[in-house]
């Protein structure tokens, strides 16, 4: 890809509404303040599809859950500066690239971007300027307690993700990192401080739409 190429898929990725980076760890909630967003600003957000390596699974369809690609053709858009963020579990690569994130761009609507730790800190290294929220639990033990509750992991599983939520919620304190960070004890004012933060980009594309 030419410089200018590059240059210019910088500068695409910088039109339209501001992204939202959601990071925390399993079982914060992030999902359930997802769905409240959406059902009330349904036509207002969308959400970047990601590419990876792994193979389809049954009913996935490529470009919808994810695009399916070789790990020869993504790892050649990476070094080619394409992607935002990426990373690699259980020996296949996942990443999220410009031109997902400008599709939903192109739609006027805010991209989300639900993302681990690692990804924000490569996409601080970008000039993609999205808007930085952290959901988090108000003790290991209230996530613990979530987690079971849902009984949906062995007790290795479960380990694992607490482990991962310890270091999740002590890196998150980092200074800078993030815009804001909600500690989901009450639902409710969880939402409310989701809905704050975002509501001059909600209210832009809102009135763009109108218009």
């Amino acid at each position: 890809m030419s410089w200018r190429r590059l240059c210019a898929v910088a500068a695409a990725a910088m039109t339209g509404p501001r992204p939202v980076v959601l990071s925390g760890p399993s079982g914060a909630g992030k999902s359930t303040l997802l769905k409240m967003l959406l059902k009330d600003y349904g036509n207002v957000f969308g959400f970047s599809v990601s590419h990876t390596t792994r193979q389809p699974r049954v009913g996935e369809v490529n470009g919808k859950e994810y695009h399916f690609v070789t790990r020869e053709q993504m790892q050649k858009e990476i070094d080619a500066g394409e992607f935002i963020e990426h990373a690699e579990f259980s020996g296949n690569m996942y990443g999220t690239s410009k031109a997902a994130v400008q599709a939903v761009q192109a739609r006027n609507q805010i991209c989300i971007l639900d993302i681990d730790l690692q990804g924000v800190k490569n996409i601080k290294k970008t000039d993609l300027k999205p808007i930085y929220i952290s959901v988090q639990t108000p003790s290991i033990e209230v996530l613990e307690k979530r987690l079971r509750d849902r009984q949906t992991e062995s007790e290795e599983s479960l380990q694992k993700r607490l482990n991962a939520a310890r270091v999740d919620m002590e890196l998150s304190n980092e200074p800078g990192l993030f815009d804001l960070i909600i500690i989901n004890n009450d639902l409710q004012k969880a939402y409310f401080e989701l809905k704050e933060i975002l509501a001059e980009e909600i209210q832009k594309v809102q009135e763009s739409k109108k218009s």
